[in-house]
């Protein structure tokens, strides 16, 4: 893929999105950093224009209707959300332990393998790369 279908696949992907999630503040910007993150350390194989035009058109379904891919849309957002937030609630007070880092490091693992099992069956490009900052 050439340098210009990548940055058009990028803005496509993210113009969609937005229409998708109906521009609602918290949800862009975690939107935007995810596909920004996506987007430079991912490679061009990622990017097909089959998986983009498939990721396009599901984006659609998500913003016309309230069904199951809007639904989707929303719960990956929000799990994003709280991935980068480091939690829901941030415990300042105390220094996390070895273990405690193990598990923010490594619990959403099984959610990215589920976001590439559901982007090879369906043939998308939704981004399912592990945040490995802990804080």
């Amino acid at each position: 893929m050439s340098q210009e279908a990548i940055i058009h696949a990028y803005r496509h992907l993210y113009r969609h999105s937005l229409r998708a999630i109906q521009f609602s503040k918290p949800a862009r910007y975690t939107l935007r950093d995810r596909l920004r993150l996506a987007f430079r350390k991912g490679s061009a194989t990622d990017y097909e224009p089959r998986q983009v035009q498939n990721t396009l058109e599901f984006l659609q379904y998500a913003a016309r209707e309230n069904g199951l891919e809007h639904k989707i849309v929303k719960n990956l957002l929000f799990i994003w959300w709280v991935q980068s937030n480091g939690g829901r609630a941030k415990h300042k007070a105390k220094t996390p332990t070895r273990d405690e880092l193990e598990i923010k490091t490594t619990a959403y693992d099984t959610l990215n393998h589920n976001i590439r099992m559901l982007n090879e069956s369906m043939g998308l490009c939704l981004p399912a790369m592990t945040v490995r900052d802990p804080s």
